[in-house]
């Protein structure tokens, strides 16, 4: 389970440190692509799996679900952990997330958001403005 939020540095050749305690879940193989909210999505191989699974399984004559798994599946890449705990987030990643230097690592249960700082700060700041409006929508959905 992945949860909380880590400040790290991306590096100048685009490594990015996973945090200690989300490591020994990655090393056994990763994958990184393209997320919702202009952020980057960090799975384990076997929850990758399991969306890409599901992601195979929706009509392909339907033209949003053809552009989410395009979004999703061609985006992706598989990264490993080094010997210093870091991933290495591939340019074309990097430039859809907007990730220049200051990066924040957040846990999301069974997977791992990876955020521009100032980008992160913009959308948390919207997103706790909102919370009473979002917690009571959810109320709705039995949450």
């Amino acid at each position: 389970m992945f949860i909380g939020e880590y400040h790290h540095q991306l590096d100048e050749k685009g490594r990015l440190a996973v945090p200690v305690k989300f490591r020994r879940e990655l090393a056994k193989g990763a994958v990184v692509t393209r997320g919702i909210d202009r952020c980057l999505f960090l799975y384990t191989k076997s929850e990758w799996f399991k969306l890409a699974e599901r992601l195979a399984k929706l009509p392909i004559s339907q033209a949003n679900t053809r552009a989410f798994a395009r979004l999703m599946l061609a985006g992706a890449m598989d990264v490993s952990v080094d010997g210093q705990g870091r991933i290495n987030v591939p340019e074309y990643l990097r430039e859809f997330a907007g990730l220049k230097g200051k990066a924040v690592v957040a846990g999301l249960f069974n997977r791992v958001e990876i955020w521009d700082k100032a980008a992160w700060t913009t959308y948390k700041v919207g997103t706790e403005k909102n919370s009473a409006d979002i917690a009571e929508a959810l109320g709705e959905l039995g949450v």
